[in-house]
């Protein structure tokens, strides 16, 4: 699953942007990947490892409402279900 965020460009500075993936590892586990930043530049990149699909499921979820939260927009899901 890959969420997309951004938010709306101001007269004065580049979009930011939020970029949310789930991969699956070698040992049988699931990483959260989070990479975010100003658009044009490169981002930071944090990792959150889970033991199973659904607890990263759910942390996506959380991260993408979160990001919501402070002015985000969706601007593309792609995934097996994208979530409500």
């Amino acid at each position: 699953m890959r969420i997309y965020l951004q938010t709306p460009p101001a007269a004065d500075n580049h979009p930011r942007y939020c970029h949310l993936f789930l991969q699956e590892d070698l040992i049988e586990g699931w990483t959260l990947v989070k990479e975010s930043g100003r658009q044009g530049s490169s981002g930071r990149v944090s990792r959150l490892h889970f033991s199973d699909h659904d607890q990263a499921l759910a942390a996506l979820i959380a991260a993408r409402d979160t990001q919501i939260k402070r002015g985000y927009r969706v601007v593309f899901i792609k995934g097996e279900q994208a979530p409500a």
